[in-house]
């Protein structure tokens, strides 16, 4: 781990990029990537995009740091119609979550709106004939066809290996709108995927029926007044889940309970100040994303002005909120108009479950090292994932958030490369946070991190960037 000037919060240094396009007007919608997520082991990592592709990225043992190099792509999901409601189902990819490896193949499970897939990625081997009874002939006929001792086996080699992916489960028809969020259990024997309205059980062997486990319709439709917005298993305790809503808080849930666990083992949501009421107030309180820490004791939630972290057993308030888009807090109306108000970013936990990382506009993302220790200082690493900002090759460094420089921010840069891989380092720029400066249409909404080491994997529209302080 690299050390930044305090000795103690790590160095965060560009490592590698892929993507051949940099510029916004040039890259189709099908182009943009939607979801990423390293595996278990953090050997390999998935993007899916706009187009329904998934593509895959393996760890290169080659390379000192962490490096990783084209693995292999396939078409997940097709763009498909359906005619009973008149609705066109777009393919782009919502989610990938990986499997458990327990053998030489990878299986990962893929989402669009309505179509959940599990994926079996194996290496297959290429075979041709090699020598039978017409390798000797000229005309294509044997020169003694009844003689045994002529006759001979038709001898097989290898011709070359690939890489293959197959479905092998196709979980439909089980969702009546759009599906945000899935989640793996620590079982490794079921999973849940949820909509706005319903969440749903599956087991990973049976793909025909699904059961209902959390359903928050309203019999009038006019009488709703919320909707789910992510969920996710525990990540030790096969039995509990939590979900969160558009009006701020986090319910756990209890299987064991119920069948139906709409009644909630826990509550968690922070009571919201009259003062500081206004026409946005529900709508910046929507939770965009929540995840469990690797050890299940804390819940990191987004919103769309902080990020809040709390501590299981606590259910009052959040240890800590970090305050994300102040600077766009006056001007809330203009990102209710230009819809921007409504972007989903997602939130990370490092492995260790200590640091936070989510991201923001202008292409710029930030990690908080020590996050969820109630007592550290509150520190901030602003770093900036565009192949426009760079010019010196330095490297982002942390500061604390109540300073103008941890508050501002610097940030690192980088230019987009050819799916080569090759890295070259960043560069620091102003990166303010100025809010005349904001550029709405660049901005970080995906991201996965290492699950043992400090490496991060960051989606900025077409590009996939990888930063890490090895």
């Amino acid at each position: 781990m690299v050390e930044g000037p305090d000795g103690r919060t790590p160095t965060w240094k560009f490592a590698q990029c892929f993507g051949d396009k940099g510029d916004t007007e040039d890259i189709t919608e099908a182009d943009i990537i939607s979801t990423v997520e390293f595996d278990h082991t953090g050997n390999y990592l998935a993007t899916g995009d706009k187009g329904g592709r998934v593509v895959l990225f393996e760890r290169n043992e080659n390379k000192k740091g962490c490096e990783y190099k084209f693995y292999t792509e396939f078409q997940s999901h097709e763009a498909e119609f359906d005619y009973l409601k008149s609705l066109e189902i777009e393919e782009k990819i919502n989610k990938i979550k990986w499997c458990k490896r327990t053998n030489a193949a990878h299986f990962l499970i893929s989402t669009n709106d309505k179509t959940i897939k599990l994926w079996k990625i194996y290496e297959k081997s290429l075979k041709v004939v090699a020598e039978n009874n017409l390798s000797d002939t000229v005309s294509g006929r044997p020169a003694h066809p009844l003689s045994l001792a002529n006759l001979r086996l038709p001898r097989m080699t290898l011709h070359d290996t690939i890489i293959a992916a197959a479905p092998k489960r196709i979980y439909a028809n089980a969702h009546a709108y759009h599906i945000h969020s899935i989640s793996i259990n620590s079982d490794d024997e079921t999973f849940i995927s949820s909509d706005d309205l319903r969440i749903n059980l599956w087991n990973l062997g049976i793909s025909d029926q699904s059961f209902n486990i959390v359903d928050i319709k309203p019999a009038n439709m006019e009488e709703l007044t919320e909707v789910i917005t992510a969920a996710e298993f525990h990540p030790i305790s096969c039995n509990y889940l939590m979900y969160s809503s558009s009006k701020g808080f986090i319910k756990l849930a209890d299987m064991r309970e119920h069948a139906l666990c709409d009644a909630h083992a826990k509550l968690f949501e922070e009571e919201e100040d009259l003062r500081e009421r206004s026409f946005f107030s529900e709508i910046i309180s929507s939770i965009s994303d929540v995840k469990f820490s690797s050890d299940g004791r804390y819940i990191v939630a987004r919103d769309y002005l902080t990020v809040k972290i709390w501590d299981i057993a606590m259910e009052r308030r959040p240890i800590r909120t970090i305050n994300i888009h102040e600077h766009l807090r006056p001007r809330l109306c203009d990102t209710y108009d230009n819809d921007s108000i409504f972007d989903k970013f997602e939130v990370v936990l490092s492995g260790d479950g200590k640091s936070v990382m989510t991201g923001s506009y202008n292409n710029n993302f930030m990690v908080y090292p020590n996050a969820t220790d109630a007592d550290a200082e509150e520190v901030e690493v602003m770093l900036q994932a565009d192949k426009t900002a760079f010019k010196a090759k330095r490297v982002g460094v942390a500061a604390p958030i109540g300073r103008s420089a941890g508050r501002n921010g610097n940030g690192m840069g980088m230019r987009g490369l050819s799916p080569s891989g090759r890295g070259i380092m960043g560069g620091m720029n102003s990166a303010r946070r100025d809010t005349d400066d904001t550029d709405f249409n660049k901005k970080i909404l995906h991201m996965s991190w290492h699950p043992h080491e400090d490496s991060i994997a960051i989606a900025a529209t077409n590009n996939l960037f990888v930063f890490s302080t090895l």
